[in-house]
């Protein structure tokens, strides 16, 4: 099964410490409660500072300059101690399809060796990253004239504590003769890559596939999180066949964790655990029932229609499954839907909402691509209610047998108390969409307006959140913004590589001369993106291919927004589709279904999606009408 950073792993029973066991198993440690404690306060200070800048700035026309320093260094705090918190918790996104098929001996051999990997590279990181410090000494921050080892000396504490944190929890769990036998294993394979270093060396672009796919691909299936695959394959890269010092790992991971814009990346993660905390998003499922759900397939629209609005105040496919299918599912088993066919709708209903604002994909994709997160926003929700037109029509024609004549219908009086109810959270995603659209204000201005909205219309209207609620709220948003921002640092290194080895010249001229133009490689590009949507998870397949793919399509005419959204519905997509779909897996958990028996009723799901994916790629209008 694979493992989401956001999901909840299932842990063993026993945890003797006679076998490997998946890092996190354990519960937290008293040591690991300052961290906690740090990260909350990191997260609070970010989000009191950006609603400070921005009342000051609307409200009294006195910008403060030096606040999106402090926030900068605060972030990237938050990201590196959210990173070891999530390496605690076994929160790093990783595959463990491969791992899980293999032999019990075997099996625990590879998830030692799979430690051992992980500890090498944050190992051979220290170095690089008090190099990288040390350099950093010398530069200033323009407003503070603080000295920049301010802010990336946290590297070299997260990668410390996350090193340690691995080494404790391999003493524990791994037994010694399989902890020593990985240890030779790595060591003796460094060794001998070392060793052949000359040899690599003349191989030229063949490197890249032996190391940056191979290599990745290797530690991909034993198990290893996906920001150590990459950091390991681009490690590798230019320890064995370049003579680059790896401080440029370093300092690529920094600069790709480094843009401010990534700053609401946190901030609507907090805003997705506020409304599944409050019961916004189920005040809005309860309306849209009320209103629709009496017709036949209602409740396959109500699902569809809510995950379309939901969707648009979390960011979060798994906060959205999360918080729709508890309150829809048994109504509709009561219908008489059947559960493989409602988590195959659940699943693809998700992937078709995750360009409906905020998105946070769309988000880290603006900020890689150097594309319009306005833009991307305008026209990420009407590239949606395309792949939703193709949903409902699926839906209907399935649900032309269903059994409605139990269902009531509400009175107008219910109706409108469950709107007056649902009001204040139906408001939120047209005022995240129509700000960020529009040009108000910025994507992380608004997210910290968002989260204040939400949190004080929680309090009055819904009940409220404990103190205790948000501290875990604050601590789980460190973890989660750990995790991927930690993956998009070393998808960015590993980008980087990519780049200047050369292969992009070489396949910008292979792609830009492919009979028939821009349509082919529009087909090309949504093969792609839906293989690597399979494997990677969204957020890795766009941080690793967008510095590739963009300046391609550029190249051929086409328009930023409208690539844009073929890349992020076709990866949607592929993170559905089984059998290794990363998606597919969490919505049968919270389903509560055995992938086998989803399988087969997610397919024709997935090729009204597809269909609806080749209409936004033959159309560009359908992207960009509204900018």
């Amino acid at each position: 099964m694979a493992h989401a950073s956001s999901v909840i792993p299932e842990l063993p029973d026993d945890l003797d410490g006679g076998t490997a066991v998946p890092l996190g198993a354990h519960a937290t440690s008293r040591w690991m409660w300052p961290l906690e404690g740090l990260s909350a306060a990191l997260m609070l200070a970010i989000i009191g500072l950006l609603l400070g800048g921005v009342v000051s700035r609307y409200m009294f026309s006195s910008p403060i300059d030096w606040i999106d320093e402090v926030v900068s260094i605060a972030f990237i705090w938050l990201a590196m101690s959210g990173a070891a918190i999530a390496m605690q918790r076994n929160e790093h996104l990783r595959l463990t399809l491969f791992v899980d098929m293999l032999p019990e001996r075997l099996r625990t051999f590879v998830q030692a060796l799979s430690l051992v990997c992980v500890a090498t590279f944050l190992l051979a990181l220290i170095g690089p990253a008090i190099e990288h410090a040390r350099e950093e000494w010398f530069v200033v921050t323009p407003t503070l004239g603080l000295p920049n080892v301010v802010r990336v000396a946290a590297i070299v504490f997260g990668v410390a504590l996350m090193l340690l944190i691995v080494l404790i929890h391999a003493l524990r769990t791994v037994r010694w003769p399989q902890l020593l036998a990985a240890v030779v294993l790595v060591a003796g394979v460094a060794m001998l890559c070392l060793g052949l270093k000359p040899q690599w060396m003349q191989l030229g672009l063949l490197n890249l596939v032996i190391f940056l796919v191979g290599v990745v691909a290797l530690s991909l299936a034993a198990g290893v999180p996906i920001a150590f695959c990459f950091g390991l394959g681009v490690m590798s890269f230019l320890a064995f066949s370049s003579d680059v010092p790896l401080v440029v790992v370093v300092g690529r991971m920094d600069e790709g964790m480094a843009n401010f814009v990534l700053v609401s990346v946190p901030i609507f993660v907090m805003l997705g655990c506020v409304l599944d905390a409050t019961g916004m998003g189920k005040a809005i499922v309860d309306f849209l029932a009320s209103l629709i759900g009496h017709v036949k397939a209602g409740m396959s629209y109500v699902l569809l229609g809510s995950l379309f609005i939901v969707s648009g105040i979390s960011g979060s496919k798994v906060s959205d499954m999360a918080t729709v299918a508890p309150a829809l599912f048994p109504e509709m088993k009561r219908r008489g839907n059947k559960p493989p066919e409602m988590i195959a709708l659940l699943a693809t209903g998700a992937a078709m909402a995750d360009t409906v604002p905020p998105s946070i994909v769309l988000i880290v994709l603006g900020s890689v691509a150097g594309v319009s997160i306005a833009g991307l926003f305008q026209a990420g929700f009407f590239v949606a209610m395309v792949l939703l037109g193709a949903l409902l029509v699926l839906a209907r024609w399935k649900a032309r047998h269903e059994q409605t004549e139990g269902a009531r219908r509400p009175t107008a009086a219910l109706i409108g108390r469950l709107l007056v109810i649902a009001a204040p959270a139906l408001v939120l995603p047209f005022l995240i969409r129509s700000a960020v659209g529009g040009g108000v204000a910025t994507a992380t201005e608004v997210s910290t307006i968002a989260v204040l909205y939400a949190l004080l219309v929680g309090q009055v209207l819904y009940g409220g959140i404990g103190l205790r609620k948000i501290y875990a709220m604050l601590v789980e948003t460190a973890a989660l913004s750990g995790a991927i921002l930690l993956i998009l640092g070393t998808a960015s290194a590993m980008a980087w590589a990519i780049t200047q080895s050369g292969v992009v010249q070489h396949l910008s001229v292979f792609l830009t001369t492919l009979p028939g133009g821009w349509i082919a490689f529009m087909g090309v590009t949504i093969v792609v993106f839906l293989i690597l949507g399979c494997l990677l998870e969204g957020l890795p397949a766009v941080l690793l291919l967008a510095p590739i793919m963009f300046p391609i399509a550029k190249k051929l005419g086409i328009n930023d927004i409208h690539y844009s959204m073929v890349v992020v519905t076709a990866m949607n997509v592929g993170l559905m589709m089984p059998p290794i779909g990363v998606g597919f897996y969490i919505a049968c958990r919270i389903g509560d279904a055995k992938p086998d028996d989803v399988i087969a009723a997610i397919w024709p799901y997935l090729v009204a999606l597809l269909v609806g994916v080749v209409v936004i790629a033959a159309v560009p209008g359908v992207s960009t009408f509204a900018l």
